[in-house]
């Protein structure tokens, strides 16, 4: 019997059928004990407390999350966690606790503060720093300089990924106008910026993969029809973006420890052994693993774009197969963090379940997972042996990685339950090594809090008006105006 190259996770309406270490253990966490069920949910409504949580956190966490009845728990990428959280305090929750690495709790923090709830705590699971490779690569010098040079540049527009520091976005948009993104609008964020300010310079950063894959993006679109040009945004064509391209930049020196596995030798493996799959992809992955699921996309087989993004194609897949009766095991590669297995089992099996109490033909999905059948840890306390993942990096590669955040993993369920369990025990002070950091400092007569929430607070009035924001496309104009009269 020929073993699969890579472990995968098969969902059927009533069963989970794993291949492989790393698949097994995931499977193992997606039907928690119901005794910690119940403990969790009735903790969380006695305290009063509202999750917001990334899809990449912890998988055991992650599981039990999913089976309670709390109503105020909520899994997304980074940018829905903000406002789930505003919501959250607007039905009245006394707290938040948010599962994901700093930048996360930060950004929470501030879009609490900005919506007039500064009086919600908000809590990490952790005391200690809980980091992110991607975000601390946008506080070395090297990003100061990448800024530097773009305020030396007339016309010049940081567009800042989610995914930094607070203090990283203030610093920024003190040296040149900025605003933040996400995967999922970050394409559109760059071309309006271009039809709203002639000859602007666009400075992306910190990821190095999604930067190169922008431009790669940006190249292409520059060949396509004026009518498909223009079906992606009405104020471009041929020319306007073939004009852009010498104009768009990107940090060379920024990735993301997790997808920087999905690298040529996973996509070598891709090719040789999965024909006939669908590929999935999030626009931070290296260019071979993104070049590949770009090509599937061309062909309706793929997608490339944000967690939500890939959610969204799988569940359309099913959807698609469910409508036209078909008996398939639908089989994707899951090209991001493996956290994103536990909301699409979960989505994709009540689908299936559902087709099947129908009398529709028999369908499963099964999610495969490049990277090493061996990229597990030991775990003694989980009970299971082993977990998905590895701290120490031991058995990732590029043959196949680990494919999970080691700095997510730091939202265990040990550590929410722990967390819950000091508050409204001990007292506020004692919880203050658990708030995101405050950055009360100035810069600019304004403190680093303040600052650095308004290349968000740019983003979030982008998304409601479809135009980047008066104030921002002043502040471009007016620091050119500046830089001219220098």
């Amino acid at each position: 019997m020929t073993l699969p190259v890579f472990p995968s996770l098969r969902i059927t309406a009533d069963a989970l059928v794993p291949q492989g270490a790393f698949a097994e253990a995931q499977a193992a966490f997606l039907k928690p004990d119901a005794e910690v069920v119940a403990r969790l949910s009735a903790l969380l409504r006695q305290k009063n407390v509202g999750v917001v949580a990334h899809f990449y956190m912890d998988p055991e966490l992650q599981g039990v999350l999913s089976a309670c009845d709390w109503p105020h728990i909520h899994v997304s990428d980074s940018l829905a966690m903000a406002d789930r959280a505003i919501a959250m305090a607007e039905q009245g929750v006394g707290a938040i606790a948010v599962l994901g690495v700093d930048f996360m709790s930060e950004d929470v923090r501030a879009m609490l503060d900005a919506s007039g709830h500064a009086g919600v705590p908000v809590y990490r699971v952790a005391a200690d720093t809980i980091g992110c490779s991607l975000a601390e690569s946008a506080e070395a010098a090297a990003y100061g300089a990448y800024l530097m040079h773009a305020a030396e540049t007339p016309r010049s527009l940081h567009v800042v990924y989610i995914n930094t520091s607070l203090i990283t976005k203030a610093k920024a948009h003190a040296i040149v106008p900025t605003i933040t993104c996400t995967s999922s609008n970050v394409v559109q964020t760059v071309l309006q910026a271009a039809a709203q300010v002639p000859d602007i310079h666009i400075w992306f950063g910190p990821d190095t993969y999604m930067g190169d894959n922008l431009a790669h993006m940006f190249s292409s679109l520059a060949e396509m029809p004026n009518a498909q040009i223009r079906d992606l945004h009405p104020a471009h064509d041929q020319a306007s973006v073939r004009a852009l391209l010498p104009r768009f930049h990107y940090f060379e020196q920024g990735t993301c420890i997790v997808h920087h596995m999905f690298g040529r030798e996973v996509v070598e493996l891709v090719r040789g052994n999965y024909p006939d799959v669908f590929v999935t992809a999030h626009l931070e992955v290296p260019g071979e693993m993104f070049e590949l699921a770009l090509q599937a996309q061309h062909h309706g087989n793929g997608v490339v774009g944000s967690t939500s993004n890939i959610l969204e194609f799988v569940l359309g897949k099913v959807d698609h197969a469910i409508a036209h009766g078909d008996h398939a095991n639908l089989r994707f590669i899951l090209g991001t963090e493996a956290g994103m297995i536990t909301p699409i089992v979960r989505q994709v099996q009540a689908k299936i379940r559902a087709h099947a109490s129908e009398g529709g033909p028999e369908l499963s999905a099964e999610i495969i997972f490049p990277v090493a059948s061996e990229a597990i840890a030991q775990d003694a306390q989980s009970g299971l042996g082993v977990v998905p993942g590895v701290a120490g990096g031991e058995g990732c590669s590029t043959a196949g990685g680990c494919a999970t955040c080691p700095y997510m993993k730091m939202n265990s369920l040990h550590a929410l339950l722990g967390l819950l369990g000091r508050i409204d025990v001990e007292p506020r002070s004692n919880l203050v090594p658990f708030e995101p950091r405050k950055y009360v400092q100035e810069i600019r007569g304004r403190t680093a809090a303040d600052l650095g929430g308004e290349p968000i607070l740019h983003m979030r009035s982008f998304q409601r008006n479809g135009e980047l924001p008066e104030a921002l496309v002043g502040d471009v104009l007016s620091r050119n105006a500046q830089f001219l009269q220098g």
